[in-house]
């Protein structure tokens, strides 16, 4: 019988970051605000601020899985289109559901999965902002440094799931986090 887990934080950026850089590392890129120009470097820096916290802890470094970034690069995308911020879509859509679509979870005995969500405009839309909003969040903390957890998908889209005026930068972020077994 499958063993599965499914573990979700949500947090707007906004409201929880605070000046300054995540913890001091060394990730190209972790203080550019998202444009659609940029995702691709934007991407990377946080995934390596993410590895940044979970290898000071002495766990494992995640490894991109493109299955992954699909349905979280699709979420993204989803809630600045829709105008939400939640986990759960307007039309029902779960993290669950939107990897399953992705076939990640395919010929899996077990699996575990976890998601993080959050927003910012301004230099809060940055990766160093948002990973440190995160590790201010016991949830999103405990997602991030769940050692079981071996891939991510990092998707990221300029833009905030509210309206903001028009020459406001924001980003929305979304991290799936995952293990096959």
């Amino acid at each position: 019988m499958p063993r599965f887990t499914v573990l979700a934080a949500i947090a707007a950026a906004a409201a929880l970051a605070l000046p300054g850089a995540a913890a001091a590392s060394s990730c190209a890129g972790d203080g550019i605000t998202p444009t659609t120009d940029n995702l691709a470097s934007v991407r990377h820096a946080t995934l390596c601020l993410l590895n940044h916290e979970r290898t000071m802890r002495g766990l494992g470094r995640l490894h991109e899985s493109a299955k992954l970034r699909s349905a979280a690069q699709a979420y993204s995308w989803s809630m600045v289109r829709h105008d939400f911020f939640n986990h759960v879509s307007p039309s029902g859509s779960t993290l669950l559901s939107r990897v399953r679509s992705t076939a990640y979870l395919s010929s899996a005995r077990g699996w575990v999965l976890g998601e993080n969500i959050a927003w910012g405009s301004g230099y809060l839309a940055t990766p160093a902002n948002t990973v440190k909003a995160w590790m201010h969040s016991a949830g999103h903390k405990h997602i991030i440094l769940t050692g079981r957890f071996t891939e991510i998908g990092i998707g990221i889209a300029p833009g905030a799931p509210i309206q903001l005026p028009s020459d406001m930068r924001a980003a929305t972020y979304t991290t799936d986090f995952g293990t096959r077994g």
